[in-house]
């Protein structure tokens, strides 16, 4: 599914942003899910990190798109964002933020379903899973394919990775939800396993990376199916 943000403070619009992507949505057959956002505000203040895609007005009320998409770079390094605007000098500046394009007001539906079309391709070649994690220095997106383990701890989350740990506050209840479609097993209360680090497995232990991680005797069973399932069998 492709997940992309409209932000745009004028109605007329916003409405035809929405047909558009309507359109593009029955002539491509993509699944597209859409969320509108009236203010640069909106969306940076709060952001979320769980969108492909943000269309972005230059010209609004309370933060113009500029700032907005550069208070969103500080924290979403990977999301595509086209701005749309009827002043070019300003849609220029967008290398500052790295956006791949933009569109001239009034935007041609034609012109839209190419740069549409265009983003989606970059999504292709970028074809990695992302998760958003919140820290104590803000949100981060973090590639699923670098996560060893995640390893709770009270009401925090430990996502131990390539580059180090990030914590959080979380359930393991929700990270397995989230990170199971991704060939993660939980092998004990605490530990939730990346199957693609797995070397070894020793008497009542997971080894990941040269790390041993516990694999508790309720955990086992399911866990010794799921690896063997994820490596093909065995001799």
């Amino acid at each position: 599914m492709i997940h992309i943000a409209v932000v745009e403070d004028e109605q007329l619009y916003s409405r035809q942003l929405k047909n558009y992507i309507n359109r593009y949505r029955e002539e491509s057959t993509l699944d597209i899910k859409v969320t509108f956002f009236s203010d640069g505000n909106e969306i940076a203040l709060n952001y979320s990190g769980d969108y492909d895609i943000i269309l972005m007005d230059i010209q609004m009320k309370f933060m113009d798109g500029m700032t907005a998409a550069e208070k969103i770079r500080e924290m979403d390094k990977k999301v595509i964002i086209m701005f749309i605007t009827n002043m070019t000098q300003y849609a220029i500046r967008g290398y500052e933020v790295d956006a791949l394009d933009y569109m001239v007001k009034p935007v041609e539906y034609f012109s839209f379903s190419q740069k549409i079309t265009k983003a989606i391709e970059r999504i292709k070649l970028d074809h990695h899973n992302y998760i958003s994690v919140t820290t104590d220095n803000g949100l981060k997106k973090l590639d699923i394919s670098e996560i060893l383990y995640v390893e709770s701890s009270g009401h925090y989350l430990n996502f131990n990775t390539k580059k180090g740990v990030l914590q959080t506050r979380g359930t393991m209840k929700k990270a397995l939800e989230f990170l199971e479609p991704y060939d993660f097993c939980r092998i004990h209360k605490g530990f939730l396993v990346n199957m693609k680090y797995v070397e070894e497995v020793r008497e009542n232990n997971c080894i990941l990376c040269g790390r041993e991680i516990p694999v508790s005797r309720i955990n086992r069973k399911n866990f010794m199916e799921k690896l063997t399932d994820y490596i093909g069998g065995g001799i």
